[in-house]
């Protein structure tokens, strides 16, 4: 816990650093005769202390102020509402969301998330939606309305921020990856020309003859690459289907790209024909239930038109309720004909969550590495594929399993 450096009314502890580091530490501990610190607060320092002590507290006896913690948020919408209130009045918005986020886990207050006061009162984030969408079922029509301008307003934040890097280094990509034959001087590809010559190195000269010049192609409005999103709706990939459908718009806006998304669990759902309003891409998800790979994945090789120019994208843990080998299998025959083929184990800031590592090591030795992918080096994962270079996978140490 990190209290904000405007917390103070701490009266009862002493001055300097140490009395600093007291008050920290007792609100951390949550104050009674174990904690000893021997701190006493005052102030906005009690507020504070509330406001963890009715989450973080042990036991579900409400105990007098003083003697201890006790968790007591109880199941009232008005009392979730101030408590919203105030953690938002003494603590910054990044622990504000780690809050909100563990009030949902440890006291079940997801049931209060579909009353629309409750909707309002709360910092949305990417973790919450996928409360919300997990829910969507239970929801009741007064609730649906708060429920989606949340959602909008989650994605419209999100594509602020990953929109215009996304199309930049996709065009870029593009352009790079339609080589031409006879390229003006300022378009030719020196490394990819140089490589193709090479048989063509004249020692006593030290030199190549570049007898088939490589190019960059000029931008056009022809459809140059396919991209397949095959996301698994799986409870842990909540945050994974709210970026991929986010990068999906994205990619659905480029007239280059061709973009078909596809979510499953047990069964299939394609909802390509949604892609230019993600909020409606997410609730057509149902989070949660069984996951068959092999049957989302032999639905979206049967729309393989162009496989040369073609990147698959599947978003998932990997744990595999359908048939293992003809899972692989797909995989095998889908690189074969010249699919780029791209396994993300989670697209989210919190690294990879549990997975299948039977199932990530035999994709890997098929040639298509699992990792763990942040939102904002998916544009270089992508780039990458469309160009046919390989993957910039992240360091393992950093891929938490």
């Amino acid at each position: 816990m990190e209290a904000t450096e405007e917390t103070g009314g701490g009266e009862g502890v002493g001055g300097g650093t140490g009395g600093e580091r007291l008050r920290r530490w007792r609100l951390v501990l949550g104050g009674g005769g174990a904690d000893g610190t021997g701190c006493a607060l005052a102030g906005r320092d009690v507020a504070m202390d509330g406001a963890l002590s009715s989450l973080y507290g042990g036991g579900g006896r409400k105990k007098d102020r003083g003697q201890g913690r006790s968790a007591g948020l109880g199941a009232s919408a008005p009392a979730v509402a101030r408590w919203l209130g105030d953690i938002r009045t003494y603590f910054p918005s990044s622990v504000v969301q780690v809050m909100q986020r563990d009030a949902i886990d440890r006291l079940g207050l997801s049931a209060l998330l579909l009353e629309p006061e409750m909707l309002e009162a709360v910092d949305a984030d990417v973790h919450l939606v996928g409360t919300l969408l997990s829910l969507n079922h239970a929801m009741p029509e007064e609730t649906k309305a708060t429920a989606r301008a949340v959602v909008r307003k989650v994605v419209e934040d999100l594509e602020k921020r990953l929109a215009t890097r996304a199309r930049a280094t996709l065009t870029g990509a593009l352009d790079r990856s339609a080589r031409v034959r006879r390229p003006r001087h300022h378009d030719i590809d020196w490394n990819r020309t140089i490589a193709a010559n090479l048989k063509n190195y004249l020692p006593e000269y030290r030199t190549v003859v570049p007898e088939r010049l490589v190019g960059y192609g000029r931008a056009s409005q022809a459809v140059k690459k396919d991209v397949v999103l095959c996301i698994d709706q799986s409870g842990s990939m909540a945050a994974s289907v709210v970026y991929a459908s986010v990068f999906g718009a994205v990619l659905a806006s480029m007239r280059s790209i061709s973009t078909r998304l596809v979510v499953f669990d047990t069964s299939v759902v394609d909802l390509t024909d949604q892609l230019d309003d993600p909020v409606e891409v997410l609730f057509g998800t149902q989070l949660g239930g069984g996951t068959d790979i092999n049957r989302a994945l032999a639905y979206c090789q049967s729309r393989i038109a162009r496989p040369a120019d073609t990147v698959v994208v599947l978003i998932s843990d990997l744990y595999e309720g359908g048939i293992r080998n003809e899972m692989l299998k797909r995989v095998a025959a889908m690189k074969a004909s010249g699919v780029q083929f791209v396994t993300l184990l989670a697209l989210s800031d919190e690294g990879a969550p549990a997975y299948d590592h039977d199932h990530a090591a035999a994709l890997a030795a098929l040639g298509a590495p699992a990792f763990a992918c942040t939102p904002d080096h998916f544009p270089d994962v992508m780039a990458a594929a469309i160009e046919r270079r390989p993957l910039p996978v992240p360091d393992r140490s950093s891929t938490r399993r």
